[in-house]
């Protein structure tokens, strides 16, 4: 038990602190996601030094200005006659936190017009770091967004087909049955396929999350009314009844609180699969297209042969979304092992 919940709480405060890095995205980010260097195309990411070219030790790390290599076509060089060091809280790029609060701070840079790249560039000479985390805002936005809107719907329609049965609970189940058995990637784009294509970044992501959640409620709602049809028939709740409580009180008093389980359980399994749903649209073009960025139009480079065999960098959003998967996973798993150990007891 002890082992179980330490793995929740370890996979907890990781995916919070990546959460949080994310949403203080412009601070973490060196540079404004948008801003292109064309001089610098699909550039490696900078080297930290700590010694200089002359051999003399410095406390403070730095990097070397990358420079296009005149000899070779696509190869770059570290000018290595100035060195940039890195320095920590550096007033750069504005942006804005949650579109309220506006400030130019960044937890670090080099001195302009010098660039600090840790994750090189993309086609147009932007920086893959701060695309990285700006498209974390969209990736895992509309991950923890469309749960919220799958788990409300599959608590809704679950807890009134467990608690009323009849004709509601037969009609709502075929229904489920219905989307369980078709395969969700196929009717995502299905459904995607029938909505405009050129709509606003807002309006795309909107209509992301909403088919990404409306797909998804299935498995929760069927959960939830397993779980209903047994806690409705508890002694403590037929008391309840007896003495008078209504439905509303019964459900919200008795029933829904023990559904608090398999909520966390499913969210921790869906957020990931909605997270991996938005990249792969977006990754097709079917979500937020350029500049905006997302880690699916991200990986939307390595369509290129170029970029697989030469531009390893690339390849980060793709990390990302592995680590983070792997994270939901433990949380997840973890989670189920603790509510069956509960019911055990």
């Amino acid at each position: 038990m002890m082992k179980q919940k330490t793995r929740v709480w370890l996979a907890g405060i990781f995916l919070g602190m990546l959460h949080v890095c994310v949403l203080f995205a412009g601070f973490f980010a060196p540079y404004n996601p948008a801003a292109q260097n064309r001089d610098l195309p699909y550039a490696p990411p900078s080297k930290i030094h700590f010694v200089d070219p002359s051999g003399r030790f410095h406390a403070r790390p730095f990097v070397h200005p990358t420079i296009p290599d005149p000899e070779n076509y696509d190869a770059y060089l570290e000018d290595k006659t100035h060195n940039c060091p890195v320095r920590l809280l550096v007033r750069g790029d504005s942006y804005a936190i949650g579109g309220v609060f506006h400030s130019n701070l960044h937890l670090f840079g080099v001195e302009e017009p010098n660039r600090i790249l840790l994750m090189g560039t993309d086609a147009y000479g932007r920086d893959q770091l701060s695309r990285l985390v700006f498209g974390g805002q969209i990736s895992l936005t509309a991950g923890l967004v469309a749960a919220i809107l799958s788990l409300g719907l599959g608590l809704l329609l679950g807890a009134i087909s467990g608690y009323y049965g009849g004709w509601f609970d037969e009609s709502a189940m075929r229904v489920t049955e219905l989307f369980m058995a078709l395969p969700w990637i196929y009717l995502l784009l299905a459904i995607r396929a029938f909505l405009p294509l050129q709509v606003s970044p807002v309006q795309a992501f909107l209509l992301i999350v909403c088919v990404i959640g409306v797909v998804g409620w299935t498995r929760p709602a069927r959960l939830i009314r397993g779980s209903v049809l047994s806690a409705k028939e508890r002694g403590y709740v037929l008391v309840a009844r007896g003495f008078g409580g209504s439905d509303w009180y019964l459900l919200r008093r008795h029933i829904l609180p023990e559904m608090t389980g398999i909520l966390l359980t499913q969210a921790a399994i869906l957020v990931p699969q909605y997270i991996l749903a938005e990249a792969t649209l977006s990754f097709l073009g079917l979500g937020l297209g350029e500049p905006t960025p997302s880690w699916g139009n991200m990986l939307a480079a390595l369509q290129q042969y170029k970029v697989i065999s030469s531009c390893w960098w690339m390849f980060a959003p793709a990390v990302t979304l592995v680590i983070i998967s792997g994270a939901y996973f433990v949380l997840s798993d973890s989670l189920h092992r603790l509510e069956s150990a509960s019911n055990q007891q």
